[in-house]
């Protein structure tokens, strides 16, 4: 392995280093003196920003790229044949993948806080980043969303503090190594490469176990599969929630735009007011997390008050692209069952006349896994209108598409309209929504570029 602090000397070199969190890993090796390179398919703002830093960027896969690299990393998306990666392991270089590597970097600090779950990791990780940051305590942050506070996804810092999401996804975040863990949410996910839930479970708990005793384990205590996996660690321990849990959450109250405040409890005493400056109960529970997160490591309670209120959220989570002839355009991740039912019902508590909804689903396996859910995620809309799935990293068996799912969510009672083309999809908006009206555009791949297309 490397040492993060001793071998600056050495060349990384990234395969797929356009991606979020492949760029975060990158900009923090620059910091830290290494010689840096990567590749990917197309450029982007984020190969442009690495450039800039002193990055070598090839654009195009090519074996010679890995010529001259010390350590090669990896994204999950690179498949075996990947000439750099065929290249490497010729060269018998130091591969691995990004979760390993990450891990790596984890391991050189003292305090690493990883957030995972299925649903609320990027939100959650900003919320503890600004908090830290704040509290003048120099974390260095990776996050899987754009955060305007520190300028982008990731942000090195020289003290032992690490802040990081960490994906169950083939069960990378079992290559971490956490002071601090947090479950936000467990939740049947990426069957496309888990069995089952119980499968998903085990791996939850599994990631706990690598909390120390002297760490401390994070969880929802209205979720009965965290609750199962508190029971079975022996490090420290608190559980959160609206109603039960060591923090909780009473007399919450939304402003005119849906923005929540609400009253904290620490062992059944009163802890602390806090306002959010983004909308929904979910958020409640986010902070929630944060705020015992912060607590623990004795980050006083105004800062955390100052960091959440202060907070507008990442992009692309419920962020607010602008107004056209006074409709409202708001773009959001959400793109599994229980993240958009969570996304409408704040949606519900926002200023609005009807609310549409613009849905691309991301990936065949997802969609066909949780079909059902899906078809009853959408009731809270005046109209939903589907797109063709986002196939990502998969390809069209043929089994599943948007229009057989826009035929489920009609049965269910719901105004739903499958369109293809996003060029239609804008004329729709166009000849249909008038001033007042709330158009909310929703799912992980481009379905955002429909809602931009309309501002402009």
């Amino acid at each position: 392995m490397f040492d993060l602090f001793n071998d600056t000397n050495k060349r990384v070199h990234f395969i797929g280093i356009g991606g979020i969190s492949m760029s975060g890993l990158a900009e923090i090796l620059i910091d830290y003196g290494y010689n840096v390179s990567g590749s990917d398919r197309t450029s982007s703002k984020l190969t442009e920003k690495l450039n800039k830093l002193g990055a070598k960027i090839y654009i195009g896969h090519d074996a010679s790229n890995v010529h001259g690299a010390d350590i090669v990393v990896y994204t999950a998306a690179v498949k075996e044949d990947n000439p750099e990666l065929v290249e490497a392991k010729k060269l018998n270089l130091l591969v691995m993948d990004r979760a390993e590597f990450l891990g790596q970097i984890m391991k050189k600090f003292k305090k690493g806080i990883a957030v995972s779950g299925t649903h609320g990791k990027t939100t959650t990780t900003s919320m503890i980043s600004l908090m830290l940051l704040d509290a003048n305590l120099d974390p260095t942050i990776m996050v899987g969303g754009e955060v305007d506070a520190i300028g982008g996804n990731v942000r090195p810092g020289k003290s032992p503090y690490f802040v990081t999401e960490a994906c169950e996804y083939k069960k990378s975040f079992l290559k971490f190594y956490p002071y601090i863990g947090i479950i936000l949410n467990i939740d049947a996910d990426h069957l496309d490469c888990y069995k089952d839930i119980d499968e998903i479970h085990e791996t939850f708990l599994n990631f706990a176990k690598l909390i120390p005793n002297k760490g401390c384990l994070i969880g929802c205590s209205e979720d009965k599969r965290i609750m199962n996996i508190m029971d079975k660690v022996s490090c420290n321990k608190i559980t959160y929630g609206i109603n039960s849990g060591n923090f909780t959450a009473s007399n919450i109250v939304y402003d005119e735009m849906g923005y929540p405040s609400f009253k904290t409890f620490y062992n059944g005493e009163f802890f602390y007011d806090f306002k959010l400056s983004i909308p929904g109960e979910h958020n409640v529970l986010n902070a929630l997390s944060a705020i015992a997160c912060c607590n623990f490591l004795g980050v006083d309670k105004n800062t955390m008050f100052q960091s959440l209120l202060n907070f507008k959220g990442t992009h692309r989570r419920f962020e607010k692209k602008g107004e056209s002839n006074g409709i409202t355009v708001i773009d959001d991740y959400a793109h599994h069952p229980t993240e958009i039912k969570a996304t409408l019902k704040a949606a519900k508590n926002y200023p609005h006349r009807k609310l549409y909804c613009i849905f691309q689903p991301h990936t065949y396996s997802r969609t066909i896994s949780l079909f059902e859910e899906f078809a009853s995620a959408f009731n809270d809309v005046d109209k939903l209108i589907l797109t063709d799935i986002y196939a990502a990293r998969e390809k069209d068996t043929g089994m599943v598409s948007s229009k057989m799912l826009c035929d489920a969510i009609c049965k269910s009672g719901v105004d739903a309209e499958y369109i293809k083309s996003f060029d239609e999809i804008v004329n729709y908006i166009k000849d249909n929504l008038i001033e007042g009206d709330l158009l909310i555009t929703m799912g992980a791949g481009d379905v955002y570029k429909i809602g931009e297309a309309f501002l402009k």
